[in-house]
C-alpha cells in the first residue's frame, strides 16, 4: 500500500510512514499493546527495515535508546509486527494491537530514557483505545517459542508499578505443582498458543520471573492470578 500521508497519533512522535500495513479485520479496534525489540544494530537500520516494502514488516512504533519515538502505521491501521500466534484464545494478534518495537538487542537493559518515552507513549494509547494494563504483553507471550521479546533485560515491573501492565501477583501457591494445573493457569492468563510445556513455562518466565530456572515450582503459579 501507500504510506499513509497522515500525522502522528501521538504528541511528539516524528511520523515517518511505512508502506507495510492494511485494514483491521472484521471491524477490530486495538485492544492489546505488542512489546518487541527490534534486535538490529541501531535503531536507524530498524527505521529503514521496517519501511522497506521487501521486508513486509513493519510496527506502529519505534522508540529509539535516546527516547526519540517515530510513528510508521496510524493506529488505525494494521501493522505487521506480530505474525502467528494468539492470546486469550484469540489470534490475528495484528488486527487487535498496536505493535512497539524498542531499539535493544535484547541483550542490555534499556536506557531510562527509552522506556520514559514508552511509558508515555502508551499511557497516550491506553487512554484513547481504552486499554487496561492486562492488555500489555510482550512478543513472546503470544509467541512461545518463535520468539523471545522484549527479553529477560525488559524492565515489566517498572510498567506494573504506574499501572501500564499487570503486575502478576497474588494467585495462591497450588497445592499440587503439575504442567496440568500450570497449562490451565497460564490460559487463564491469557497465554493459550499452542506450545510445549516447557516453553510455556519459560514464555511465562520471560514475562514475570525471567531470573527464574530449573524444573516447574510453586512460584511459577504466583503471577497468574
Amino acid at each position: 500500500m501507500t504510506p499513509d500521508t497522515g500525522r502522528a497519533d501521538q504528541p511528539g512522535a516524528i511520523w515517518h510512514p511505512s508502506p507495510n500495513f492494511g485494514p483491521r479485520r472484521d471491524g477490530l479496534t486495538p485492544s492489546l499493546i505488542v512489546l518487541h525489540y527490534t534486535a538490529m544494530d541501531s535503531a536507524r537500520a530498524a527505521l529503514e527495515r521496517l519501511c522497506d516494502p521487501a521486508a513486509e514488516v513493519s510496527a506502529h512504533y519505534l522508540i529509539g535508546a535516546n527516547g526519540t519515538i517515530w510513528q510508521m502505521v496510524a493506529e488505525d491501521s494494521r501493522a505487521w509486527h506480530a505474525g502467528a500466534g494468539e492470546w486469550a484464545g484469540q489470534e490475528d494478534i495484528n488486527s487487535r494491537s498496536i505493535g512497539i518495537e524498542l531499539d535493544n538487542l535484547g541483550t542490555h537493559p534499556f536506557s531510562a530514557l527509552q522506556m520514559a518515552g514508552l511509558e508515555d507513549l502508551m499511557r497516550g494509547i491506553m487512554q484513547r483505545w481504552n486499554i487496561p494494563p492486562a492488555g500489555v504483553i510482550g512478543h513472546s507471550c503470544m509467541a512461545p517459542g518463535r520468539k523471545c521479546d522484549p527479553g529477560p533485560r525488559f524492565d515489566w515491573a517498572r510498567l506494573a508499578r504506574q499501572g501500564l501492565a499487570a503486575d502478576g501477583g497474588g494467585a495462591p501457591l497450588p497445592q499440587t505443582v503439575t504442567f496440568a494445573h500450570f497449562r490451565a493457569a497460564a490460559a487463564a492468563a491469557g497465554f493459550t498458543a499452542l506450545s510445549a510445556d516447557e516453553t510455556l513455562l519459560a514464555a511465562v518466565r520471560l514475562r514475570f520471573r525471567p531470573w527464574a530456572r530449573g524444573p516447574l515450582s510453586a512460584e511459577d503459579f504466583l503471577p497468574l492470578a
